[in-house]
């Protein structure tokens, strides 16, 4: 009974974890796919379009033949803004304008075109962010809508002086050149930063839901680890005591150091093993967690 209690207990922690990191969207999945996407050259995706799809990912700088420029003369090859109200603790788009040219990613000689058409949430980049409530944007905004919910102008672009990351399904198109895709069932995702820059950013800034999801993983983990040592221990004693021609002796013994509670710890050493190393494998993962979630410490 005691086993099926720890893994139960595991179980329900599991499923907190999963529903806490859930909760970020898709940011959830971009990281995930941003942590555990093998990254090959541009010469090899190139060659991998011949081939069958797979998903893999590919650095460069950007590059494009007609950009544009911001407000502030810098060149551009992706813009989008998006209008969004925050309602019931989550922002919702209420209208999203994207201007874009068509660009590659180049190494050396070798260059990707990225198909922007599919870009939608695996953009990720350092937004800017301009605060204020519905009532400062009457025009744009849906009739019937409070004046007085919290707005946002949330600006996201990608310069054609920056490197970049993209994650996608190198495909040949009609006219036989090379594009970067969604594909498999996995979104097109690009990034001007670096992996542990780009987790923050998917985080939102945070830091107390990747904690709290990084706990609850580690402890249904160690909950787990501990009902499975101990239903095999439960087991191995029960085959032990079968075998023995007199099991019914000294069963109700206890430690002579207690009071009579049984051996505990001391005359089961297979458990404190298996507990201390549970422990120990706990601590191990949660700092693991703890750094994969967070994107680790700021450089």
């Amino acid at each position: 009974m005691v086993p099926l209690v720890f893994v139960l207990l595991g179980v329900a922690a599991l499923t907190v974890g999963s529903i806490i990191l859930r909760s970020f969207g898709p940011g959830f999945r971009v990281g995930r796919l941003l942590s555990a996407t093998p990254f090959v050259p541009i010469a090899e995706a190139l060659r991998l379009a011949e081939g069958p799809p797979r998903y893999i990912g590919v650095r460069g700088r950007v590059d494009a033949v007609d950009g544009f420029e911001d407000d502030a003369h810098r060149p551009l090859v992706l813009r989008r803004a998006r209008l969004q109200v925050l309602r019931d603790g989550r922002w919702d788009v209420i209208d999203d304008h994207l201007e874009a040219v068509d660009f590659t990613l180049d190494e050396g000689l070798d260059s990707i075109a990225i198909d922007r058409s599919v870009l939608g949430d695996g953009l990720v980049v350092v937004p800017r962010e301009s605060v204020g409530t519905v009532a400062d944007a009457p025009d744009r905004m849906p009739p019937g809508l409070d004046a007085s919910l919290p707005l946002r102008l949330r600006v996201e672009q990608v310069s054609s002086i920056e490197h970049a990351m993209a994650l996608g399904v190198p495909m040949v198109d009609a006219s036989g050149s090379v594009h970067l895709t969604a594909g498999l069932g996995r979104p097109l995702v690009l990034t001007t930063l670096e992996p542990a820059e780009a987790m923050r950013i998917l985080a939102a800034g945070e830091r107390r839901r990747p904690m709290a999801a990084a706990i609850a993983l580690v402890g249904g983990l160690t909950l787990l680890a501990v009902g499975l040592i101990l239903a095999l221990l439960s087991a191995a004693t029960g085959m032990a005591l079968a075998a023995s021609p007199s099991p019914s002796l000294d069963v109700a013994g206890g430690d002579p150091r207690s009071s009579g509670q049984g051996p505990g710890l001391v005359g089961d050493p297979l458990f404190a093993i298996g507990l201390v190393l549970a422990i120990g494998l706990g601590a191990a993962l949660l700092a693991l967690a703890y750094v994969r979630l967070t994107g680790g410490r700021r450089a």
